[in-house]
């Protein structure tokens, strides 16, 4: 996915504790730019669909109509950001993150549909033995358009991973699957003006086959966190070795974390002197709290259990 589950980025403070402003500042950075993203792909569409009949070029029609479901897409990320917002309620405790997840299953989905239409697409021009010669005007409006949607699908992709948001990280994969379409379309008008005709399907059989591969990256990295699977080895490792920082800390054990939607939720046992009063036995638990948060590359939530570190608990300790 991009790396969007397993990079490290800057830590900031647990969203649950976190000012209002900053929370509002995230949700915002989010749909912005994916208005941004909306604005250009409708300029897209009624760009290429105009060309494409006036030039009577179907593969620009037809990567019209792609951009088109970006809007789609672009709708669908906007709603699950803003349904994951909201703050965690008695019926959700521990927040609507996986909206957002879901919604990022959706755009994969998306993509992979889209991917297969493409490919599907060329494959039958090239079997049929179609022969596309476009114009010129269809490479000044593919080159607009690669370069049009590759900046939004770099300036989506640096705020999804600022923001550590799958729903983000999968519409600009969305972002860049039209590019690569448009990239067919380039081929094709290139091929075209030299007198090969097949080179806009070759090149959209590849592409297809690109958005797919996508696609399902992406909707694996969404069924592992709908499934419950583990933080990535790099971020269980930064958790042990912020835990390790704590002296106070003899050993640790069942440590278990898991993501939600943006955030991680991380709950560890640790072992300390069995002598410590309950308070000071609370101030190392707290120690330990601050400690991952600040090794975390997101938002993060831990729970601490401490236990008495006695011979009488040994094997119970070690379970």
């Amino acid at each position: 996915m991009g790396g969007l589950f397993d990079e490290l980025h800057k830590c900031r403070m647990n969203p649950m504790n976190a000012h209002p402003d900053r929370t509002s500042l995230r949700l915002e950075t989010g749909v912005g730019v994916t208005l941004l993203g909306t604005a250009i792909n409708a300029l897209l569409v009624a760009l290429k669909v105009v060309v494409g009949l006036v030039t009577g070029s179907i593969a620009l029609i037809a990567d019209g109509i792609h951009s088109a479901s970006d809007i789609a897409t672009d709708l669908a990320v906007i709603s699950g950001i803003r349904l994951a917002a909201r703050p965690p309620d008695s019926s959700h405790p521990y927040g609507h993150g996986r909206y957002e997840t879901f919604a990022a299953g959706g755009v994969a989905i998306g993509l992979i549909c889209v991917g297969l239409l493409i490919a599907w697409r060329a494959g039958s021009e090239l079997y049929a033995h179609v022969i596309s010669l476009p114009g010129p005007w269809v490479l000044v409006v593919a080159t607009a358009s690669i370069i049009s949607k590759e900046w939004i699908y770099r300036r989506t992709l640096c705020v999804a991973q600022r923001l550590n948001s799958a729903a983000l990280h999968a519409n600009a994969w969305h972002h860049r699957s039209d590019a690569l379409s448009s990239v067919a379309v380039l081929f094709g008008g290139i091929g075209g003006l030299i007198g090969w005709g097949h080179a806009d399907q070759i090149a959209g059989i590849v592409v297809g086959a690109m958005v797919i591969a996508a696609g399902a990256k992406t909707v694996w990295g969404v069924l592992h966190e709908l499934l419950e699977g583990s933080l990535s080895a790099a971020e269980i490792g930064a958790i042990k070795e912020a835990v390790e920082k704590v002296d106070e800390v003899h050993s640790f054990h069942q440590l278990r974390a898991r993501s939600v939607g943006r955030e991680m939720f991380v709950d560890l046992h640790v072992l300390v002197d069995p002598h410590l009063s309950l308070l000071a036995a609370h101030d190392i638990s707290m120690k330990v709290e601050e400690e991952v948060r600040s090794a975390c590359t997101r938002p993060v939530n831990v729970t601490v259990h401490v236990e008495p570190d006695t011979p009488e608990l040994a094997l119970h300790n070690k379970a």
